[in-house]
């Protein structure tokens, strides 16, 4: 796989990779970009990775120190003075002089040699004052000394292709730098530790182990070497598809954690839907008054709860509309009740239940829901609910009671059943879940295999049918297609 990678024709355009414009280079040559976010900072960061980025950056620098390994050295970014010094000495000049290099800025530089760098080529990131136009005429110059302006995620895809890291590890990255909440980057960071890797590898290799011995009684038949009977090789495959569905299973709350979900806030008009948004949400976002109706469009808000990014979206009153501006509300309202992750259906426990309440509980039942009641500060009975299939939970959005229980009950909704633990690896790609998912079809057509008794010839092609998705995840037989669609979604300088 090595000595190949994209390019596109803008090479300053920091956006996802066009799929028109990819063709095939070297991947040998030495490249360079801005590894810190666009804009302004106190400090910026230019990475060279290849062959030749030590030659590459030392004419550009007046170091106080030679470039060590692994070792920072102050120094200065300068213009080199060429054009002074080539003019020096000709026919008709003055006499010799001295011409001196022009400083542009203060830089910190770092060496790290191969194969002791994240890419495992020869490293060197200069750390200058976070102006844009000092860190792309940085990378101006390197390109004018023959390095050539890395596409997005060149650096993590030469880690991967050097064997630094599998296709697991790299995809974390990515989802590292994206990480929304600190528990979606500690969940990253026990991918880019490799748990998942991990996870998969006694799969794989129980795996590798019946196709070896199904291979060997094939193979070797005349040297009387056993051939497993089906009820082992059942059984194997059993042990094998455990493992997997767990891993599967993981994938509903990875998913959640990886994407975050939308939660719905719906009632009737006037039931406190707007100051229980605003709780959650922990300020005064929505606009509330005592005018039954005041929401009128969809309001919503990102909320960190559990480490899960919760889009939170509060919505108009549903009712019989009294204009057409509060009807175009209300199907809106109605839009948001299907298509979110999750509802709170909002009651109003200072008042007897209607028939409208009833029918937003039976809609919201398809899907995970809480039904909240409100206004316990001024119930003056605890009233009945003829649906019982919702978790209830009661609150007062205007003193706060009960709030802290609705956010725990909120995430046992997300968390479920799964028992995940974070550090044994869980899906959190919809790519991932789909291989393993293909891999556990492969492993139920070779149990049908076995049980009509098809030849092992046959039964090996749906065990490695079994295989290649498992590979196709650390990426050991991953198709260049897949390899171009996952890195074209970094950012450059990664």
């Amino acid at each position: 796989m090595r000595g190949f990678t994209w390019i596109r024709p803008d090479p300053w355009r920091d956006t996802s990779l066009d799929f028109a414009t990819i063709f095939f280079v070297n991947l040998d040559d030495t490249i360079v970009a801005i590894s810190t976010p666009p804009g302004r900072g106190g400090i910026g960061v230019v990475r060279l990775a290849g062959p030749e980025a030590k030659a590459i950056t030392e004419p550009m620098l007046r170091l106080k120190h030679p470039l060590e390994a692994r070792r920072a050295v102050f120094g200065e970014l300068v213009e080199p003075a060429e054009a002074e010094l080539r003019t020096a000495g000709q026919p008709g000049a003055a006499g010799p002089r001295q011409a001196r290099d022009s400083r542009i800025d203060e830089v910190v530089v770092t060496y790290y040699e191969k194969p002791h760098s994240y890419t495992t080529d020869d490293i060197v990131e200069i750390s200058a004052h976070g102006s844009p136009v000092v860190l792309r005429h940085m990378v101006e110059m390197a390109v004018s000394r023959g390095a050539r302006v890395a596409e997005p995620g060149e650096f993590t895809m030469r880690a991967f292709l050097n064997g630094r890291i599998d296709l697991t590890q790299a995809e974390a990255v990515r989802d590292l730098i994206e990480s929304q909440t600190l528990f979606q980057a500690k969940v990253a960071a026990q991918q880019l530790e490799g748990a998942l890797s991990k996870r998969l590898q006694p799969i794989k290799q129980k795996l590798v182990e019946l196709i070896a011995l199904l291979e060997a009684g094939i193979d070797f038949a005349e040297d009387d070497v056993s051939v497993l009977p089906g009820e082992q090789i059942l059984k194997d495959i059993a042990e094998l598809r455990v493992p997997l569905e767990e891993l599967a299973g993981s994938f509903s709350y990875g998913k959640i954690v990886h994407e975050g979900l939308t939660l719905a806030i719906v009632g009737r008009p006037n039931v406190g839907k707007s100051s229980l948004f605003n709780r959650l949400v922990e300020h005064e976002r929505a606009i509330v008054t005592a005018t039954p109706g005041t929401t009128r469009d969809l309001v919503s808000e990102t909320v960190a709860l559990g480490g899960i990014p919760v889009k939170l979206v509060d919505t108009a009153g549903i009712r019989r509309a009294l204009d057409e501006a509060e009807n175009i509300g209300i199907r809106k309202s109605m839009e948001a009740l299907a298509e979110a992750d999750m509802v709170l259906v909002v009651l109003d426990a200072s008042q007897a239940v209607s028939s409208e309440d009833e029918e937003l509980l039976e809609q919201a039942a398809r899907r995970p829901a809480i039904a909240v009641e409100n206004k316990t500060d001024i119930a003056s009975y605890r009233f009945s609910v003829r649906s019982s299939q919702l978790c209830r939970v009661r609150t007062s959005a205007t003193t706060g009671a009960g709030i802290a229980e609705l956010r725990n009950q909120i995430l046992r909704h997300i968390e479920g059943d799964s028992g995940v633990q974070v550090e044994s690896g869980l899906l959190t790609s919809v790519r991932h879940r789909g291989l393993v998912c293909d891999s556990l079809l492969a492993l139920a057509a070779a149990s049908n295999a076995v049980r009509n008794k098809v030849p092992h010839e046959m039964l090996l092609l749906d065990l490695y049918n079994a295989l290649r998705p498992l590979d196709e995840i650390t990426g050991a037989t991953t198709t260049d297609d897949i390899l171009n669609l996952i890195f074209s979604t970094f950012c450059i300088g990664k």
